[in-house]
């Protein structure tokens, strides 16, 4: 799942998500574009009530501005998604750079970020499976 806001960056980090789960042999089933980091939840809960979905990578760049919207976007995502991995038992990473970053630390950000949001997934995937047992 992407954000259009803030695209010039986003858009940068879906490819290397897409690149990374190519290498590591992932199949992704659904490429979800929303509105924004903020928009994410619902999209996400639809998601992994699908039986063919083992988990959801968000990706994200929530840039800092003149006020603290950032900081309350950046908040409030972060545990809806993290309420919503916990409902479903199933992983979502956090691929959402920010708060209170600049644009110029959005950039820097979106290799790493994405691939270890793709990363996140294999690896709580793959323990849950482990200790479900």
């Amino acid at each position: 799942m992407v954000s259009e806001f803030n695209d010039e960056v986003t858009s940068r980090m879906l490819s290397v998500a897409e690149e990374k789960a190519h290498l590591m042999k992932l199949k992704i089933i659904y490429t979800c574009k929303i509105p924004g980091a903020y928009d994410m939840p619902i999209i996400v809960d639809a998601l992994l009530k699908k039986k063919n979905v083992d988990g959801v990578v968000t990706l994200g760049a929530i840039i800092k501005g003149q006020t603290k919207h950032d900081e309350v976007i950046s908040h409030s995502a972060a545990k809806s998604l993290t309420d919503l991995s916990i409902k479903h038992q199933k992983p979502v990473s956090l691929g959402v750079s920010g708060p209170g970053m600049q644009e110029r630390h959005a950039y820097a950000r979106i290799r790493p970020v994405a691939e270890r949001a793709v990363e996140a997934v294999v690896k709580i995937s793959k323990e849950l499976t482990r200790i479900q047992k």
